[in-house]
């Protein structure tokens, strides 16, 4: 089983990672009644619900101490993760990592991953409705509906792609006391992540010789009649090649060299 050796591939945190770098350093601008620009500031982002953003608001409504957040303000969490049977890969087939042993005689690989969809909840909260206006224009056009970031999840092997899904906009305004008093006013953003999760890394001896010896006695001392042997074949300038007689010794063969395939027969093993 799996769960038998210990493996930790971190990629949750690496997700979670990935959705917030996606929306960071966003930046606003606030213009004067002519249109000049007069302030230009980068929207924080951290990890977090909107609950917690809105109770230290409302402990200082005026936002007049010195520990007070700084509005606008973005944040996002992760609310949800449930498998994706639409996705799922044969668990039979194989991912190849790159070669790490110096003899080249081991290959490592990973089983298929399988595949999940986590859902993402960003919050956009601000005292004005104009500047979270101006920070939701920044993200819908790149969502129609979704934007796929190629990600090298796992040492030694390829990115692969991660599509991320807007599945939905809502508003609201914020209020605590009497109606006239607005607080914030609060966008939320729903987005679900096409993500995949690896196991651990496994290791086998690579195949570089077949010795397939025929028999059409059942006696079980009786000598084999004929043999098919299999091999690598690469020459000494590197090219490949299917004679026995032009290639150089199997063992110095690389899994990763460009060779062909050496068949040949033995008829005479009496």
């Amino acid at each position: 089983m799996a769960f038998v050796n210990h493996f930790y591939n971190s990629t949750t945190r690496k997700y979670i990672t990935l959705f917030g770098s996606m929306f960071n350093k966003m930046v606003i601008t606030r213009d004067d009644l002519n249109g000049v620009e007069t302030q230009k500031m980068v929207v924080p982002i951290s990890y977090g619900p909107w609950q917690k953003f809105l109770s230290r608001i409302v402990q200082d409504p005026e936002l007049a101490k010195k520990s007070s957040i700084t509005l606008p303000r973005m944040s996002f969490e992760m609310t949800n993760m449930v498998y994706d049977g639409a996705r799922k890969i044969s668990s039979t087939q194989k991912v190849r990592k790159e070669n790490k042993q110096e003899d080249g005689g081991s290959r490592s690989y990973v089983w298929s991953a399988a595949p999940y969809n986590i859902d993402f909840s960003l919050y956009i909260m601000t005292k004005h409705s104009e500047d979270a206006v101006k920070i939701v224009e920044q993200i819908l056009p790149f969502f129609m509906p979704e934007w796929t970031t190629s990600v090298k999840m796992i040492d030694e092997l390829d990115p692969i792609d991660i599509p991320l899904i807007l599945n939905g906009v809502t508003n609201e305004d914020l209020y605590e006391g009497a109606y006239e008093e607005r607080r914030s006013v609060l966008w939320t953003l729903n987005f679900t992540m096409k993500a995949w999760y690896f196991g651990p890394e496994r290791e086998r001896k690579v195949i570089k010789f077949i010795d397939s010896r025929m028999h059409t006695s059942v006696d079980t001392n009786s000598l084999p009649e004929e043999a098919v042997i299999i091999q690598p074949g690469l020459t000494s300038n590197g090219t490949p090649t299917t004679d026995i007689n032009e290639t150089i010794p199997y063992q110095q063969i690389e899994f990763d060299d460009d060779w062909g395939i050496v068949t040949y027969i033995e008829d005479d093993l009496q």
